[in-house]
């Protein structure tokens, strides 16, 4: 029998769905919601599956190995695992550099 995760959407992963969500609406609501509904599906995989994500590249290169990410091009679902928990922590555009991002959000978060 394989463990089930719980998982958990931190407020700032919540308030990057927001926003892209109303950046999108804008021109396409139905491309928004499209979009939403995508993340919100792929995160849920991780209930089952959660260590199938890569280690995030930009935070290996910088020796911190907790971080995991699953790809919805050209979105990225930042989370860690912890326990029987999953915690989706970020939902970041690819197109922007990233690291900074990630850095700037996880390190002086610890």
């Amino acid at each position: 029998m394989s463990l089930s995760y719980d998982i958990f959407w931190a407020a700032s992963a919540e308030q990057d769905l927001t926003e892209i969500i109303d950046f999108i609406a804008t021109e396409s609501p139905e491309s928004a919601l499209r979009i939403v509904r995508g993340i919100r599906e792929r995160a849920s995989e991780l209930k089952s599956f959660p260590e199938r994500g890569r280690i995030v590249p930009e935070l290996q290169s910088q020796g911190i190995f907790l971080y995991r990410e699953l790809l919805v091009p050209p979105w990225r679902i930042a989370y860690r695992i912890k326990d029987a928990q999953v915690t989706v922590l970020s939902i970041l555009d690819s197109r922007r550099n990233v690291e900074d991002i990630l850095l700037e959000r996880f390190i002086k978060r610890g």
